[in-house]
């Protein structure tokens, strides 16, 4: 297995990898297009979750709402960034969609995987440098929310990305910039993915990429380019400790 130990850096994606907030966004998702898709199509298939994992997922709050829309053969005005939640405009959709995942936020809170920061822990205390590279506008908060914040040197978010015309995943930019702010080389440093445009991200920037299935599905990671799927991240903790052992009874 890939030792995360060995790399300059390991880029961490947010939403289903270190927290939980995949299966918010999920939900705040289906909230926008099981309310929305029958008043413009009602003919159109319903949303399912089977559409996040294939067209949201990982990428950018504009591009997912483009993408759901192109798929029932809709098309409505990309608008301004700031448009209310009730404007049928792709930035409109996508603020409304938002309004639900911070709802969801404040009155639930959020959830850190435990795997996930036993990794965080174990690289922190190994001298790793770490960085966040998340499509979400909302990376800052989460990690605030969960104190984590200051665990990682960089975070590169969806802001940003808008701010510095950065292509959202699968394009390989918001990586690439993350490893240029480490000053880390590409092909020495290791990006975890739970999303398949995540993977194919880290695939083209030249990463070394760990894949971990959290609902994609192990098959499509692997096929989008990962070097290692794992279901959890405590996997890899586990592993150096069983390699550290072994060099420790002299069998390696």
């Amino acid at each position: 297995m890939t030792d995360v130990f060995e790399a300059q850096a390991v880029l961490f994606d947010l939403d289903g990898v270190l927290t939980d907030t995949a299966a918010v966004h999920r939900r705040a998702w289906s909230a926008l297009f099981t309310e929305f898709l029958p008043t413009i199509a009602p003919a159109a298939a319903p949303y399912t979750d089977a559409d996040y994992f294939a067209l949201v997922d990982g990428k950018a709050r504009a591009a997912g709402v483009r993408a759901v829309l192109a798929s029932r053969g809709v098309r409505v005005p990309d608008g301004e960034l700031d448009d209310p939640p009730g404007a049928q405009t792709v930035h409109g959709l996508g603020n409304r969609k938002n309004v639900r995942f911070t709802e969801i936020i404040a009155g639930e809170g959020v959830e850190v995987f435990d795997g996930s920061l036993r990794l965080v822990e174990a690289l922190a205390a190994a001298g790793v440098a770490m960085g966040v590279v998340s499509s979400s506008r909302n990376a800052v908060l989460v990690l605030d929310t969960v104190g984590l914040l200051d665990r990682f040197a960089v975070v590169i978010d969806g802001v940003l990305a808008h701010d510095q015309h950065l292509s959202s995943k699968p394009a390989p930019d918001t990586f690439l910039t993350a490893a240029q702010c480490l000053g880390v080389d590409p092909a020495r440093t290791v990006v975890i993915e739970d999303a398949v445009s995540g993977v194919e991200a880290g695939r083209r920037g030249g990463f070394e990429v760990i894949g971990v299935d959290r609902g994609s599905g192990a098959s499509a990671l692997w096929a989008a380019g990962a070097d290692v799927v794992v279901s959890d991240l405590s996997e890899l903790v586990e592993d150096r400790l069983g390699r550290r052992g072994s060099a420790v009874s002299g069998e390696i």
